[in-house]
């Protein structure tokens, strides 16, 4: 359900309210469901909002891939062995998908190494704090 409320909001011209996110997804839902849903997707940091009046209006944070890179990162996050979480994903990517990463972290690692205590470079990964390691 999070990602068809994304979608509506991806499709809106603009910040949208729950009423509207509702309508847009055919008035299946319910108007406290969709509510729950975006504020969930609030606490994942996936929307912004804004007072308009006494409402929210609500807009997607990131465009889709920057969307799917957060779903990522969290799946990574929740995971206890990174290490056999990103082999296993390395491991299954297609001869082209590979040599794009391969590209995407040289890139990053010419624009120079990302820091515990900053960013990482965009479309770059987060070094490993204290260590150095790429993760």
């Amino acid at each position: 359900m999070e990602a068809q409320v994304l979608a509506a909001l991806h499709d809106a011209s603009g910040p949208a309210t729950a009423a509207r996110v509702q309508e847009q997804l055919g008035g299946d839902l319910a108007y406290t469901t969709v509510m729950t849903i975006l504020s969930r997707l609030h606490a994942k940091q996936a929307v912004t909002r804004e007072r308009s009046g006494r409402a929210y209006v609500w807009t997607p944070a990131a465009d889709e891939a920057g969307l799917a890179a957060l779903r990522m990162r969290r799946v990574l996050d929740s995971e206890p062995d990174r290490d056999a979480v990103l082999t296993s994903f390395v491991s299954a990517l297609s001869a082209h998908d590979e040599q794009l990463l391969r590209t995407l972290l040289d890139r990053a690692t010419a624009d120079g190494p990302a820091t515990a205590d900053g960013p990482a470079p965009a479309g770059g990964p987060a070094t490993e704090p204290g260590t150095g390691r790429r993760h």
